[in-house]
């Protein structure tokens, strides 16, 4: 059986490059899929040429001695929608939708996504992190992830760093040292 290759996980591939004035007639939707439907969907709205955000992380898996990458969605059953009116429609059309959630602060959204773009980009080890507990606002001051802002929790596998979705109470995390690390006030909005 061959191990095909990643499914776009992002459309256009420079969405996170336009700011979000540009871009006044789309809005963001949290689109809250039937089971096992993400990459379907993504596919469809792929192929329409519809703009959305399908956060994937690698799984290492041993197939007969082989070590293969499987790619699944961050945040299962989510995928987030970047459509017009007529768009949002042809996705609520496709019957793999269980709820199209609206979202109120489109710049909220588009920052803690980008940042989750930024985070799983780098191909560290990313983890998916549900039901978040408070923790210390940090933000990276050094390295390839530096700007990001987020949540220090302490592990038994050491400090994680959190980007979150605050409209799904889910996130994303790494495991990095405390020296790159530097407090920061919590209700900044970058």
């Amino acid at each position: 059986m061959p191990i095909l290759a990643p499914e776009p996980a992002l459309f256009p591939d420079n969405l996170f490059d336009a700011s979000p004035a540009d871009v006044a007639e789309r809005r963001w939707s949290v689109i809250h899929t039937r089971p096992r439907q993400e990459k379907s969907l993504a596919r469809h709205l792929y192929e329409r040429n519809i703009a959305f955000y399908l956060p994937l992380h690698a799984s290492r898996v041993r197939v007969r001695k082989q070590i293969v990458y499987s790619y699944n969605p961050l945040f299962a059953s989510y995928l987030f929608l970047f459509a017009n009116p007529d768009d949002r429609m042809v996705a609520l059309g496709t019957r793999r939708i269980a709820a199209a959630l609206e979202v109120s602060d489109q710049a909220k959204l588009w920052n803690d996504l980008r940042q989750v773009h930024r985070l799983t980009g780098l191909g560290l080890a990313v983890t998916a992190e549900d039901r978040l507990a408070p923790g210390t606002p940090v933000q990276i001051r050094e390295g390839p992830l530096m700007g990001l802002r987020g949540l220090i929790v302490k592990s038994l596998s050491g400090n994680r760093f959190i980007v979150t979705v605050d409209f799904i109470q889910r996130g994303a995390s790494v495991v990095l040292s405390d020296a790159v690390l530097s407090a920061c006030p919590p209700d900044r909005g970058d």
